[in-house]
């Protein structure tokens, strides 16, 4: 039985963010072939972190800059390490490449959190987001370095997937393409929605502590929601989401129909009973778990670009996208009053999760993927001599911090 240590940025929360449900989804893909899992993190657990020995899952507490995590990755000898996130590689990375090297070592990305971070930083002041701002930002080398560290990368989304490959020049055996992995909508799924006159409301889902969520919230109240008004005058909309902060939930006005309610314990029922959910992002990257669950449970979408981005593989869109506030509420409009124009949305949407999220396929791919990078580790690292050069000592400047760190902490 081969040994995988997950060590991730925070514990897995699948029931308030999408990159805890993520996680979830890597956790399965390992059970599911008979691995043994240890899941080892630096943060305090809260109350949305899912019961990793429910699982079978040995949770281990690590500290930062602490040299008992070499004795305690040595004594666990992990065949596989993922590490959650690039934070997560720079702060551990080269101790498990020092203390386990023939332990192979998968990034999982999550986002390019440098790409969702340079088009806010656009955003905030005010000017055109380019490929080049992008690759200026200090967060992109950082996150790109951690890239090449790796043996493989895990990238969610295909829009990031081509940046890597094609403008950064990344060799796609370091780089594996892996979506959310999700079962096929099946027609008894289907036939348990709620159907369309029996739907109400519109809805809003997004984690608080995740700015793009934020953001989307105040332009949704300030721009577009008096439009919405203005055609349905009895709208409401039902904005859910974990650790919302006290300026968000200020928010909350029922007499124009802005309800802010916070935590949703149940996603399923609150989304399957909305009729349509509104995603107006204007920054961010990766894939967006609001509009894979609305499509999970029936709820066609207004959302942007930015919101659509890599979500759908040009297949036509289960719902809208528009940019423009006014477009984006005459949409939410037609959306919620025209039946057909709705149920189009909504099987739209049912083929975009079966053709774009199909679960067996990716969970094949990056089980191949694991078995060739095994039997070929030297020849396979020989190639990327960019990380070889990237873990040299003269370059390894995360790891003297982190030394540096430790020594002043004694």
């Amino acid at each position: 039985m081969e040994k995988v240590l997950i060590i991730g940025l925070v514990w897995p929360e699948p029931n308030s963010t999408a990159a805890g449900g993520r996680m979830l989804q890597l956790i399965h893909f390992f059970l599911e072939r008979g691995h043994h899992i240890t899941f080892a993190c630096t943060a305090a657990k809260s109350e949305f972190s899912v019961h990793l020995d429910d699982l079978g899952i040995d949770g281990v507490s690590i500290k930062l800059n602490h040299n008992g995590f070499d004795t305690f990755i040595k004594a666990l000898n992990p065949d596989i390490v993922v590490l959650d996130r690039f934070i997560t590689e720079e702060q551990f990375g080269w101790r498990v490449a020092e203390q386990l090297p023939n332990a192979i070592r998968i990034l999982d990305t999550e986002d390019l959190h440098s790409l969702r971070y340079t088009r806010q930083e656009c955003l905030d002041s005010g000017i055109p987001f380019s490929i080049n701002s992008w690759l200026q930002n200090d967060k992109t080398k950082r996150e790109i370095a951690s890239i090449y560290r790796c043996d493989c990368s895990l990238i969610i989304s295909s829009h990031e997937l081509y940046l890597l490959q094609e403008v950064v020049k990344i060799d796609q055996d370091q780089l594996l393409h892996l979506p959310f992995l999700l079962d096929p909508i099946n027609e008894n799924q289907i036939r348990s929605w709620t159907p369309f006159c029996d739907r109400n409301d519109f809805i809003f889902l997004g984690n608080g502590k995740h700015l793009p969520n934020i953001d989307a919230i105040i332009w949704l109240k300030r721009d577009i929601w008096p439009i919405i008004r203005e055609f349905l005058p009895e709208a409401k909309i039902h904005i859910y989401g974990a650790y919302l902060p006290d300026h968000t939930m200020e928010m909350h006005q029922p007499q124009i129909g802005f309800h802010v309610l916070g935590w949703a314990a149940d996603v399923k029922e609150v989304m399957g009973r909305a009729r349509v959910n509104l995603a107006p992002l204007r920054f961010g990257a990766g894939l967006k778990g609001k509009l894979v669950d609305a499509m999970l449970f029936g709820t066609p979408s207004v959302t942007t670009y930015i919101g659509a981005e890599a979500m759908h593989d040009g297949l036509p869109w289960g719902g809208f996208i528009e940019e423009d506030p006014q477009q984006f509420a005459k949409a939410a409009f037609l959306l919620y009053t025209d039946r057909e124009l709705w149920k189009k949305a909504q099987k739209n949407g049912t083929t975009i999760i079966n053709q774009c999220f199909n679960k067996k396929e990716y969970c094949d791919k990056l089980g191949d993927r694991i078995k060739h990078i095994e039997a070929n580790l030297e020849s396979h690292r020989s190639k990327n001599i960019i990380g070889a050069i990237l873990h040299h000592q003269s370059m390894a400047s995360t790891k003297y911090l982190s030394r540096w760190i430790e020594l002043k902490n004694r």
